[in-house]
């Protein structure tokens, strides 16, 4: 086949793969040389996602576990992904630092100690990876702070310092916690009026406090300082427009993230939501009613990109589920399956069972999750 000089000058042109790598994977930064090396790099690796073409490996951590949790076992309840990191929350409010091209624990991160307010007020209930900084929060509405420097061959982390000391008498359990480079993100449970806060990454300030998304939820938000439960009272995920997603088991609603949480849309959801399964990639956000039927929508407009059916779905109880650019994924009755999210078609099952769930998450290239054996499994999908 003769191709066209001009053409062939077309396809040479890093500004070509740049917008195309930016339009389909939503990816602003380089991983390699160059822009069409990356475009590459990431149709291969959503190819591999499409035919199961994975390795597997399960995460260890070899640091001393302090008994913190009044003799509960250590749980898995958070897990973030970056390029090369991933970052693992607990009961107990430790997070743990793992290097995935090594597979290697790099550090830990434990909050500073204070009086108890239950016995899970400790535990972790979000992590942002803004590299170089870390940032966790724990239930009891603890934000803490650390920055390292991953280029650095002895990459320490500075001290961590504690961001914003919680107040739950006046604001209520915080359930889930997120963020992106610009914003972070809480959803309390507990006190009428103030479900959603919202926090300015760079300055640390709070710039909103309100909504009432779970006012009815307020009685599961104080239990869950003091019991264990595998329920999730509400969920909140950030998309790249930063707009954010919430919800509970009865409601859904966007809001901007730049306008004092101005709602953008909202939905009662009449037969329950599995809260464990909203997620949000890009631009779209998942979710899955209570009969096991999966929602991919826009988040501006709350427009449905398709919809279907989960199998194996008896009851809402321990199924979770998370998205990425091209794939949704979910834990059902610990066996892990893959959706496509641009018509529905449901693809696989990974081979490795994990029991139980009780975290999942996923990126363009890993999924990563833990279950009631207490370790952490890692899939990778890279070219």
């Amino acid at each position: 086949m003769v191709v066209c000089s001009t053409w062939r000058a077309v396809s040479r042109s890093e500004l070509l793969w740049q917008q195309l790598t930016r339009r389909i994977w939503n990816r602003t930064h380089l991983l390699h040389d160059s822009w069409r090396d990356d475009y590459i790099y990431h149709h291969r690796t959503a190819r591999n996602f499409r035919v199961r073409r994975y390795v597997h490996n399960t995460l260890h951590f070899d640091d001393d576990v302090p008994d913190n949790n009044g003799g509960v076992n250590l749980i898995c309840l958070r897990i973030t992904l970056s390029d090369h990191h991933l970052a693992a929350g607990f009961s107990d409010g430790s997070v743990r630092l793992f290097n995935l091209n090594a597979l290697l624990h790099l550090y830990t991160f434990r909050p500073f100690l204070r009086d108890r307010l239950g016995l899970f007020s400790r535990a972790v209930s979000g992590i942002i990876l803004a590299l170089p900084r870390l940032i966790f929060a724990s239930l009891d509405g603890d934000i803490h702070v650390s920055i390292f420097n991953i280029h650095d061959p002895d990459p320490g982390p500075g001290p961590t310092r504690r961001a914003h000391l919680g107040d739950v008498v006046n604001d209520g359990a915080l359930v889930d916690f997120t963020g992106c480079n610009e914003f972070w993100v809480g959803l309390y449970a507990g006190v009428p009026g103030r479900a959603i806060h919202i926090w300015d990454s760079g300055s640390e300030e709070l710039l909103f406090v309100g909504g009432t998304l779970t006012d009815p939820e307020a009685v599961m938000g104080w239990h869950m300082l003091t019991e264990w439960t595998t329920e999730f009272v509400g969920r909140v995920r950030v998309t790249n427009q930063e707009l954010a997603v919430a919800c509970t088991g009865l409601r859904v609603l966007v809001f901007d993230l730049r306008n004092q949480g101005i709602i953008l849309g909202e939905e009662e959801v009449r037969r329950g939501l599995i809260v464990g399964c909203l997620d949000a990639s890009d631009n779209a956000y998942l979710m899955v009613d209570e009969r096991g039927v999966a929602s991919v929508r826009i988040a501006q407009t709350l427009e449905e990109v398709c919809r279907f059916r989960l199998r194996g779905v008896g009851s809402a109880r321990g199924i979770l589920g998370c998205m990425n650019s091209g794939y949704a994924i979910f834990c059902v009755g610990g066996v892990i399956r893959v959706w496509e999210i641009e018509h529905g078609e449901y693809l696989y099952g990974l081979r490795e069972r994990i029991g139980e769930a009780t975290v999942l998450a996923a990126s363009n290239r890993y999924v990563a999750g833990s279950g009631d054996d207490r370790t952490l499994h890692l899939w990778d999908f890279g070219a």
